[in-house]
């Protein structure tokens, strides 16, 4: 289904056992392609499992992928562009909301160039907890690893004129 440019969308992030883990209230529109879309939001709220939330403090980019287990969030803070990398399931969209499964790994890009991965213990817990097969264990960690060499090869989004960009389209629809 195609959706019109500006259009905003709710995010969910499932985890493995199909309970929301978090939420946001807020992705606009800003592109959409063959095998990705790009939204935008701004301090957004963003709800967790237990019911507390929060707000987000700096505009972001994200990319949800047709055919990847990542997503991308391009954070435009003020000392440059941090990039919050998911390992998950490819998104679906239902009742306009964007959805997901989380499977725990995270890639966290730096502006200095550096890059860490995150939450490997969280990972080896709910593989166990949640009973993640080999196979899904495989595309995971795939995942990861792909993730890692797209950020190498300087792959799109990895890109501060094309964040910039979109960023730009962002405060546009806000404004119109």
């Amino acid at each position: 289904m195609k959706y019109e440019i500006g259009t905003n969308f709710n995010i969910q992030c499932y985890k493995h056992n199909e309970k929301v883990n978090r939420a946001w209230n807020e992705a606009v529109l800003l592109e959409t392609h063959d095998e990705y879309q790009a939204f935008g939001n701004n301090k957004t709220i963003v709800t967790e499992a237990d019911g507390s939330s929060w707000k987000t403090k700096e505009p972001a980019i994200i990319y949800f992928f047709d055919n990847e287990w990542f997503n991308i969030i391009a954070q435009l803070k003020k000392d440059g562009i941090y990039y919050y990398c998911n390992i998950a399931t490819p998104y679906i969209i239902e009742d306009n909301t964007i959805k997901y499964i989380d499977y725990d790994l995270d890639l966290r890009i730096f502006p200095n160039g550096e890059f860490k991965v995150l939450d490997e213990s969280e990972y080896k817990y709910h593989k166990k907890l949640m009973g993640y097969t080999e196979e899904l264990d495989k595309v995971i960690n795939g995942a990861l690893k792909e993730l890692i060499e797209k950020y190498n090869n300087k792959f799109f989004p990895f890109n501060k004129e094309e964040n910039t960009r979109l960023h730009n389209i962002y405060k546009d629809i806000k404004e119109s």
